[in-house]
């Protein structure tokens, strides 16, 4: 799979999955790639708590039609998918404003397009290095959306549309069905039914991501540890990362370093509206294997998705706006131990659950921004949110083929900095 001329010097700012991605498609491509990394592995911020879910059919905005309402509702109830902190500020707000207004239904479909361009690429191409390398990151396939109502699953109508328009196999089953499709649900209350999406369902992130650092290493990717860049400055036809006061050039830089990069990119004239989004998770060990699911859920109701992983159990969501602190929030830890306990309330101690916290960086229309940034030699492969796994690899694909000039396999619209000048 890898072509042996080397084409460039390329350094990659991000040891998290959007980071060790791209680099595999550098190095595919031929060039020579080092990875710098502020952590002293890969994985050890935002992939560290990614949910494991892979589906495509999960690749959506959470700021879908309805919105607005329900995060005003969220405000009065014990449990809610949306957090909104105390400590609320006025830029904050002017975010969220353009995060909500980008909830109206053409923009919705628009996104979700874009994204649903990425998340299917992906599935293809981590097939193709699944196959190729042999690689078992406890993957297991098939994502079940359930719903708690008859009135939920009346609203499906445009929703399927959307994915039927975007080539997203599903299918809708009654509750009996979905009970059937997932055995371990026989213990839940109000199935009313499910949308099912037969793709790879879900896998350790975490896990895949340091296989894909060994890959590399026998590539001869290099992996510089416990580096922290503090700028990046275009120096002619090459570009300087300072990083702990020495000076590293290369020929191409990729900012794929998650929150920091607005941080990064502001000094080079990029003013992105990049936010950072607390999510939470919690994991559980297996207790009961016959009530433990063997399907990816996602519960639309409250945003939360359940991936297994191996012997264990990955409940993730909450989107908590304005905290910028790493301390779990009872109304977001109430939210995920209530889905848990309404699903599948005799998989495991859920009570006794592993937390984490961290924030995800989000632009307001929730698309990645990939490729060039106008400024020379530098590109970018950030703001994934939610769904980053879900579409890391086409992303990483993508920009690789921008870096060395090639045309893209995918259509580019709404995704490079262009919906930015």
């Amino acid at each position: 799979m890898i072509q042996q001329q080397t084409q460039k010097q390329i350094v990659v700012i991000g040891g998290g999955v959007m980071g060790v991605c791209s680099a595999y498609f550098l190095a595919e491509a031929g060039h020579q790639v080092a990875v710098v990394e502020q952590r002293s592995n890969v994985a050890e911020e935002s992939t560290l708590g990614n949910s494991g879910i892979l589906s495509a059919g999960s690749a959506m905005p959470w700021s879908a039609p309805g919105m607005r309402k329900a995060i005003l509702a969220g405000m009065f109830n014990q449990e809610a998918p949306n957090v909104l902190n105390a400590r609320f500020s006025p830029a904050l707000w002017r975010w969220m404003r353009r995060w909500m207004a980008e909830s109206e239904l053409q923009r919705f479909r628009s996104h979700t397009h874009q994204m649903q361009r990425l998340a299917s690429y992906s599935q293809d191409l981590l097939q193709q290095i699944e196959q190729h390398y042999q690689i078992d990151f406890e993957q297991s396939p098939g994502l079940l959306r359930l719903f708690r109502s008859e009135a939920e699953i009346a609203t499906l109508g445009a929703t399927q549309e959307l994915l039927t328009e975007c080539g997203v196999a599903h299918q809708l089953l009654d509750g009996a069905a979905a009970r059937a499709l997932e055995p371990a649900l026989a213990n839940a209350s109000n199935v009313a039914g499910g949308l099912y999406f037969p793709d790879m369902g879900a896998g350790n992130c975490t896990l895949f991501t340091k296989q894909l650092k060994a890959i590399l290493q026998g590539l001869g990717v290099q992996f510089h540890f416990d580096s922290a860049v503090t700028a990046i400055e275009p120096q002619g036809s090459r570009v300087a990362l300072h990083i702990d006061g020495q000076q590293l050039t290369a020929d191409a830089v990729v900012c794929a370093t998650g929150s920091s990069s607005a941080k990064l990119l502001k000094p080079l004239g990029l003013r992105l509206p990049l936010h950072p989004i607390k999510t939470y998770t919690a994991t559980a060990a297996v207790k009961n294997y016959e009530d433990a699911p063997k399907l990816a859920i996602l519960d639309p109701s409250y945003k939360v998705t359940m991936a297994r992983i191996g012997s264990r159990i990955r409940l993730s969501g909450i989107a908590e706006f304005g905290a910028k602190d790493m301390e779990i929030d009872d109304k977001a830890l109430r939210t995920l131990l209530k889905v848990a306990h309404d699903w599948f309330p005799d998989a495991a101690n859920f009570n006794s659950a592993s937390f984490w916290c961290g924030h995800t960086p989000m632009l307001a229309d929730e698309v990645p921004l990939i490729g060039h940034t106008g400024v020379n030699n530098v590109f970018v492969n950030i703001a994934h949110g939610g769904s980053g796994w879900s579409m890391a690899l086409g992303a990483a694909k993508v920009l690789a083929d921008q870096v060395s000039g090639r045309p893209s396999e995918v259509d580019l619209d709404g995704l490079t900095i262009a919906r930015y000048r």
